[in-house]
């Protein structure tokens, strides 16, 4: 077994301590530049690897974050992932990401994780919100380790957070689906006891009132973010007495079930009946029936939350809460679009 070149062994060779090879190989500002780059090229000629666990219970930094989302095969929380990792390679940050399948023993095991991992700081969107998580959050904060919320959030004092505004983003899909003439309006929406869908629900409710339309508690129906639940929703819709002429849906995947269910049944897309999602999913622009959508900028969204972190590292002694909301905007595609179908 080869024996693993240490501190010493680069010392030993070029005639200084260890103390001195430790300071120049952590980029010491008291060491020359000269030593710095001898040390660094003996160090890669002797093979040397640096301990990072070991640097970080040194020095209290790991230089590594760790990012929590429920699924990371979901375009929105890739390209979310996607923003924090390019602003905080900057910063000579890495990422850890760890995935929870909108499950809660999951979501506190990546936590500890994380914590056993030393990172200096964790990122998430949360996956559940039926479960006190206060004690898991204040174990961060008690650690004085940074913890922000994207997307999905929980109201916590001292707890920064990045979304966008999706009462507007409610109010911005309703508002268009009625300057194309509709009354009967559905919302598909996902568990109000998250702010963002509870949030997109008041929106629309708000719209439908400002335009004197009356909202109907039937139009509007829970469902999950996939296809098939989308398809089972706009069954239950198409059986009512007086069924929607138009479908916002929470979700751009509940809206492609949607669209599915209503070519089924041969109802025209947008003539009979209009629909918009909510993310902007790549698959949403590139069908036959492109769908409207709202785009939640989550590459922004991504910097955004690494900008705040940095802030907050930066001053730790002077941490201030902050909450961030980005504007969303509304995509116009086919699926929605009478005044011109050729959108």
């Amino acid at each position: 077994m080869t024996k693993k070149t240490t501190i010493y062994d680069i010392a030993k060779k070029l005639n200084i301590t260890a103390a001195t090879v430790s300071r120049a190989l952590n980029k010491n500002p008291k060491i020359s530049d000269a030593t710095k780059e001898l040390v660094l090229k003996t160090a890669t000629e002797m093979n040397y690897e640096q301990n990072k666990l070991a640097q970080a219970l040194k020095n209290g930094k790991s230089y590594n974050v760790g990012v929590i989302v429920s699924r990371i095969d979901s375009n929105f929380f890739a390209s979310i992932i996607r923003g924090i990792e390019e602003e905080l390679f900057n910063h000579g940050y890495h990422v850890i990401i760890c995935q929870t399948n909108n499950n809660e023993k999951m979501e506190a095991e990546n936590i500890n994780t994380l914590l056993n991992a030393q990172v200096d700081g964790i990122l998430m969107s949360i996956s559940n919100i039926n479960i006190d998580k206060n004690i898991m959050f204040k174990k961060l904060l008690n650690k004085k380790i940074p913890l922000l919320f994207f997307d999905r959030k929980k109201s916590i004092p001292g707890i920064s957070s990045i979304t966008i505004d999706d009462f507007s983003a409610g109010y911005k899909a309703t508002q268009h689906l009625i300057d194309e003439g509709c009354k009967r309006i559905s919302h598909l929406s996902v568990d109000r006891n998250f702010e963002i869908f509870r949030d997109r629900f008041l929106g629309y409710k708000q719209a439908l009132s400002d335009n004197n339309i009356p909202f109907d508690e039937s139009l509007v129906i829970e469902t999950k973010s996939n296809i098939e639940a989308g398809k089972e929703a706009t069954k239950k819709l198409l059986k009512l007495q007086n069924p929607p002429d138009a479908i916002f849906s929470s979700s751009d995947f509940s809206a492609l079930g949607a669209i599915q269910e209503l070519k089924s049944q041969g109802i025209k897309i947008p003539q009979e009946v209009c629909v918009v999602g909510f993310s902007n999913e790549p698959f949403t622009k590139f069908m036959e029936l492109s769908i409207s959508s709202i785009d939640q900028s989550p590459v922004e969204m991504g910097k955004t939350t690494a900008r705040v972190f940095i802030q907050q590292i930066k001053n730790k002694e002077k941490h201030v809460e902050q909450k961030v909301v980005l504007e969303p905007k509304l995509i116009i595609r086919k699926s929605s679009s009478k005044q011109n179908p050729s959108k």
